[in-house]
């Protein structure tokens, strides 16, 4: 009896640090597409996605040799890849081009659809199995958000929204695929790892494709590079691969649905763009279905 109770409260503890966790890589990821779209204004989608890498990836790199981190086994190799094709150069290459048709707002609602993909990715590679009910609220919120992007009129740019909705998916397989392997390889060394493993292309690709001149680029342009680099790119990682290991992919990956809010809000308040009722409106209910998927995830 007493063996099972502390397993339960290992459980709960591991639960609960896996949300926390969760929550903090959530409000780091919500600078992103802001971020994003002040970069892509004045750099190319493609050198951007390739910049914001390689500069993570030396980081990165920095950060396994001083811990000196033992090699990834033969085995992970391909999960690495999986992750490096959906984070690291997947969603961030689409994203830099569907923001160049759509705004930062715009782009924000279709990551509600991401927990959806996660979970999705959790069940086919993570082999996690929901409840009946936390599928309802998980599908609940997506479609909230696919409704509300029809009623902006999608006919208005169909490159972005499809751009956004390729990136989603490949978005959510990275995080089902690196949260499953950070269980035995570890949160912060999954994404450095996929970034090492990344590092000879995108650092061959930013070479390529660097401008040949630096001059004109604004201020705001270069601290959302250093964002999209460090905090995008490898630090809010490093608390969500280990938060979806804690707590779960599917449960903890229903925290996603949270992020238009911030990013909303980063939206209206840093890009001046407009955000209307119905956009606060989605939010609102979208929170609801996040705290209805948690009480059923498992």
């Amino acid at each position: 009896m007493e063996r099972t109770s502390n397993l339960q409260h290992r459980t709960l503890e591991n639960s609960t640090s896996g949300w926390i966790n969760g929550l903090i890589g959530v409000v780091i990821f919500s600078g992103s597409l802001p971020a994003t779209r002040v970069a892509v204004l004045e750099f190319d989608p493609v050198f951007l996605t390739v910049a914001r890498a390689t500069i993570a990836a030396i980081l990165a790199l920095c950060l396994l040799w001083l811990f000196k981190e033992k090699r990834p086994a033969r085995a992970q190799l391909i999960p690495l890849m999986i992750v490096a094709l959906g984070v690291v150069i997947g969603f961030p290459l689409l994203t830099a081009l569907a923001l160049q048709y759509v705004t930062s707002a715009h782009s924000i609602v279709f990551v509600g659809l991401l927990p959806l993909a996660t979970a999705v990715f959790g069940v086919l590679r993570g082999g996690e199995r929901p409840r009946a009910a936390f599928w309802i609220f998980s599908v609940l919120g997506s479609l909230l958000v696919v409704g509300f992007a029809l009623s902006q009129g999608l006919t208005a740019s169909p490159q972005g929204d499809i751009l956004m909705l390729l990136a989603i998916l490949a978005c959510g397989l990275g995080y089902a695929e690196g949260a499953k392997l950070s269980r035995t390889l570890g949160g912060w060394q999954v994404i450095s790892w996929a970034l090492v493993v990344s590092l000879p292309v995108v650092a061959v690709l930013s070479w390529m494709r660097m401008p040949a001149s630096f001059t004109g680029i604004s201020t705001p342009a270069w601290f959302s590079l250093a964002y999209v680099s460090l905090f995008s790119m490898l630090i809010g990682f490093v608390f969500w691969y280990r938060g979806l290991a804690q707590g779960g992919i599917a449960a903890v990956g229903q925290l996603q649905l949270l992020q238009p809010f911030f990013g909303l809000t980063l939206a209206a308040t840093l890009l001046h763009e407009q955000v209307s009722l119905g956009m606060l409106g989605v939010t609102v209910a979208v929170i609801l279905c996040v705290a209805g998927a948690k009480k059923f995830a498992r």
